[in-house]
């Protein structure tokens, strides 16, 4: 045990992922000041269906572009805005969390810079397999896509150190597949959206990108291509 009167009894986050989390909470307690009166006046009470309308990813949207193959601003920033437009503050609050601990954890292995790119690679891969997989009829928005990138990461982190011990590396995929079975079971149960495949590609955005931008990641790809 060490004598450091001064060590802190909790690791410190990293700046990235605390300023993630202060950005999605400030817009979230923005929407519920706002509907409830306290700031904004009067049009504040619409300031949540007013960004739905403006920043939520659409399908439908996607699809003009890609067919008349104009890709205006005010529809390009769609494919990251999404994320930090939430339904509630639960929603929210939850998407919080899971930024706290993965983005920690990630961060911690791969820096703050990497975790910020993965996080928001994600959300543009999640919205992208939405419209492409599915063609989402509902707008999709909030933060589990990109939150599911940083899963994708962490267990990229936990196969690469399953690897290296001679463990069996499937067991990295326990969290995913947890996870994935507990929407799936909600969605039988009580019905919902298929919001579940923004998740899935969020996920697979992360865990591929990972790959390269893993300390050591793109070393390894090049010894690997040399050797075959």
């Amino acid at each position: 045990m060490s004598d450091d009167p001064n060590i802190s009894p909790v690791n410190p986050l990293p700046p990235a992922v605390v300023a993630l989390v202060l950005v999605i909470m400030g817009i979230e307690a923005a929407f519920s000041l706002g509907m409830r009166g306290i700031i904004g006046g009067p049009e504040a009470i619409g300031w949540r269906l007013e960004a739905f309308q403006s920043y939520a990813f659409s399908s439908e949207i996607f699809w003009w572009m890609v067919e008349t193959g104009q890709w205006p601003a005010e529809h390009l920033i769609r494919f990251l805005s999404y994320t930090f437009v939430h339904g509630a503050f639960t929603h929210a609050l939850f998407v919080c969390v899971f930024v706290l601990a993965m983005g920690k954890m990630v961060g911690e292995v791969m820096g703050d810079l990497v975790m910020v790119i993965i996080f928001m690679a994600s959300a543009v891969g999640g919205a992208v397999g939405y419209a492409v997989l599915i063609n989402g009829e509902v707008p999709l928005i909030g933060g589990f896509p990109a939150v599911y990138g940083l899963i994708g990461a962490f267990t990229y982190i936990l196969w690469r150190q399953l690897s290296l011990v001679g463990a069996q590396q499937s067991r990295a995929f326990s969290l995913i597949a947890f996870l994935m079975g507990i929407q799936l079971l909600f969605g039988l149960l009580f019905g919902g959206q298929k919001d579940w495949v923004a998740d899935l590609c969020g996920f697979a955005t992360g865990f591929g990108l990972s790959f390269f931008l893993a300390p050591g990641g793109w070393a390894r790809i090049r010894s690997n291509i040399r050797r075959d």
